[in-house]
């Protein structure tokens, strides 16, 4: 029997950030906290959502070390990272003969996470075939290598996580519908780095410590300025983003260079956003101009039929009560109204009829 390849996969927890660096203060990211302490003594398959360095396996190796499995292994495959034709091959390995260079029986992933979990980085990129093959693991356990001719039993719990949109990868076609309830079980979303802005400081603290012995070197700490300048960035590489630039800071040695680069960017973003045709503004405006344009019709075609509500939504071809939402949206008073007016000294165009209040 040849040596155990699992023991290459256990994790160390002392390696890992401590809870107030994973999850911060945000009111979102403690949710994200609270269910996984309800979830994580569980074997139920989680589904880790989030953009690009958000962090999402921190929190599957956070999941894996709370579990009663944390003595196990921690498989993780990044589905977008390798080719498709070698991509079940490494799932969920070959036999020996399976294939041209298959010189050897090669255990898979699943096979090296057996009692422990999977993480499925990037699942939204599995190929299809490899997809009715994780379901069927899903399901009963069950998994077979290539060339093999029976199925292998696993007991594996599986984490997955996605940067993409997987309802509507179910719809166009390109996930199945039934791993996708298979693996949303549990459903974890974290939020973008500029909605946690109040989590930088810890955050970069964090990262300096941590580079700092990875360097060999010390660093003075982040001025008030450059901490102002990173709250209005909006890193769109999030964490991920911020640690490459902590790295920076601490190979450079100069929190002004740092600032000055902060600087650039966010002035260039700005710059940016005011040169942009202002879309949503634009909208607005448009739909306020049709409004007004509606609104000077009514009250032309109301004149035209001496204040009569009625005659009017009738010239208008619309219901009686439309006009009168849109009426009271213009601000035109109901007759009620009217005698408020002449108390107040102001005199309307001219006092609706009775008829018009039936």
């Amino acid at each position: 029997m040849g040596p155990d390849l699992s023991q290459n996969f256990r994790i160390d927890p002392s390696q890992l950030p401590n809870d107030e660096v994973i999850f911060g203060c945000t009111e979102a990211m403690q949710q994200v906290r609270t269910k996984i302490a309800r979830v994580c003594q569980t074997d139920l398959p989680v589904l880790i959502r989030g953009e690009s360095g958000t962090g999402k396996e921190i929190i599957a190796r956070h999941l894996h070390v709370r579990s009663t499995a944390n003595h196990a292994p921690f498989v993780k495959l990044n589905c977008a990272a390798i080719p498709v034709h070698l991509l079940e091959s490494e799932l969920m390995g070959y036999e020996k003969g399976a294939f041209t260079g298959a010189n050897q029986m090669k255990p898979g992933l699943v096979e090296l996470a057996n009692g422990g979990t999977l993480f499925l980085d990037e699942i939204g990129d599995m190929e299809a075939s490899l997809q009715t093959k994780l379901l069927h693991l899903l399901q009963d356990g069950r998994y077979a290598r290539i060339g093999g001719r029976e199925d292998l039993q696993a007991r594996v719990r599986v984490i997955c996580a996605t940067n993409c949109d997987l309802e509507a990868a179910v719809a166009n076609g390109a996930f199945r519908q039934d791993l996708f309830y298979r693996i949303d079980v549990i459903s974890l979303h974290l939020s973008p780095l500029r909605e946690r802005r109040e989590d930088l400081p810890v955050l970069s603290q964090h990262f300096i410590e941590k580079l700092l012995r990875k360097f060999g070197k010390s660093a003075p700490p982040l001025t008030e300025t450059t901490l102002h300048l990173m709250a209005q960035w909006r890193w769109p590489g999030n964490i991920r983003e911020l640690e490459s630039w902590i790295a920076r800071y601490i190979v450079l040695g100069s929190g002004e260079a740092l600032s000055a680069e902060l600087g650039r960017q966010v002035a260039l973003t700005h710059r940016s956003y005011e040169e942009r045709p202002q879309i949503g503004h634009l909208k607005v405006a448009c739909r306020e101009a049709a409004q007004a344009t509606e609104r000077a019709m009514i009250m032309k075609v109301l004149q035209a039929n001496q204040w009569s509500r009625r005659k009017t939504a009738s010239e208008l071809n619309m219901s009686y009560r439309s006009l009168l939402y849109k009426l009271r949206d213009a601000g035109v008073p109901h007759r009620r109204a009217y005698a408020r007016l002449r108390v107040a000294g102001a005199e309307p165009v001219r006092e609706p009829r009775r008829e018009e209040h039936e």
